[in-house]
């Protein structure tokens, strides 16, 4: 018998109810007391991948340490609205990298917006939302005339004016989570609607506005996961470069043509192909990355090399474990992840129409 906060996570061939609480024990073995959650302990932090591990402890009914993992973002964010790209896993949370990246910026909007949507905890939304704001905007001060996204600014402070694609469709279903959050406070934000519609249409219509990255299968499937694409682009965009990446039984790949299968990237796809409506496919890709699971942490490797049968790296990350869960709960029906992964209750911004009319 499941408890009900856990029978979400509940997957033939996936998860038993005893590997989801293994999992999910997992991910808390590695969080500090402080609330951060490195990738494993004695390596790094980042702000992207500690979100997502946190919306995986909410996943699963562990409210307490998400809200102290947001609660860590709200402490160390800089007086600009960003975080650093990485902090060490230490006393003093040494910043290994000065860099700040828009993506992981913008992302505390999606982990927030989950959270809020998990526990109807008002406090927490009115606590947050001066983070998030300020986030928001440090992240649209890089918004290029066309629409997308510049990707980070160096450690001196410098912009980058060039866009990620993986990275942009991010934002993208950040930007739509913040819209949801000031409707939810009352506080609309007319200039952040107008940025998601432009994001839009360069993501839809521009692919010259990005740094060409198309050997990375998270350029393939991310304007999905972000929900840029939907109905039949986004079917489209799936179909035409499944066999480049889709390795049968084993995931997806990181990158072609290494012979490199990822859990994190393997998950994504699923919950990419969930949002589609094509739930038996997504289990299909969850099932095929079981060879990844360690039966001891009940946690995930990041990926595994086939032609030399071997794990590679050898590290068990907590955000290849918070994809994986947040993938399951997806198909698993658990309603603050539908909410955010599948789109159509998110604020949309500028209508596509619009935008196209604009650009």
């Amino acid at each position: 018998m499941t408890t009900p906060r856990t029978e979400h996570l509940v997957l033939p061939g996936v998860l038993t109810a005893e590997q989801a609480a293994e999992t999910v024990a997992g991910i808390l073995a590695v969080q500090r007391e402080d609330g951060a959650i490195p990738w494993f302990r004695g390596h790094h932090l980042d702000p992207w991948d500690h979100t997502e591990a946190a919306m995986a402890l909410d996943a699963a009914g562990e409210h307490e340490a998400a809200e102290r993992a947001y609660t860590w973002l709200a402490r160390h964010q800089n007086d600009d609205g960003s975080w650093f790209a990485a902090y060490a896993d230490g006393a003093f949370d040494d910043v290994t990298d000065r860099g700040r990246e828009t993506n992981f910026v913008a992302y505390i909007a999606v982990g927030v917006w989950h959270h809020y949507l998990s526990t109807g905890d008002d406090t927490f939304l009115d606590r947050m939302w001066p983070a998030v704001f300020a986030a928001v905007e440090y992240v649209l001060r890089l918004q290029q005339p066309g629409g997308q996204i510049g990707w980070r600014r160096d450690d001196d402070g410098t912009p980058t004016a060039d866009a990620l694609l993986t990275g942009s469709s991010s934002v993208h279903q950040a930007l739509r989570c913040a819209l949801a959050i000031a409707e939810q406070r009352e506080e609309p934000q007319p200039d952040w609607e107008l940025a998601v519609g432009a994001l839009r249409h360069a993501i839809r219509r521009h692919p010259e506005r990005f740094l060409d990255k198309d050997r990375y299968s998270m350029d393939w499937y991310y304007p999905v996961l972000g929900g840029a694409l939907t109905g039949t682009e986004a079917k489209s965009r799936i179909e035409a470069e499944w066999e480049r990446f889709v390795v049968p039984g084993l995931g997806v790949r990181c990158v072609v043509p290494n012979p490199w299968v990822t859990g994190g990237e393997s998950a994504e796809l699923a919950l990419a192909l969930w949002a589609m409506g094509e739930s038996d496919r997504a289990l299909e890709i969850l099932q095929s990355i079981q060879h990844l699971r360690d039966a001891e942490s009940g946690l995930y490797w990041t990926g595994f090399v086939f032609e030399d049968e071997a794990i590679w790296p050898r590290e068990l990350t907590t955000w290849t474990a918070g994809s994986l869960l947040l993938a399951v709960a997806a198909l698993g029906g658990h309603e603050a992840t539908c909410a955010v992964f599948g789109g159509e209750q998110l604020p949309s911004g500028l209508s596509g129409l619009e935008a196209d009319c604009c650009a």
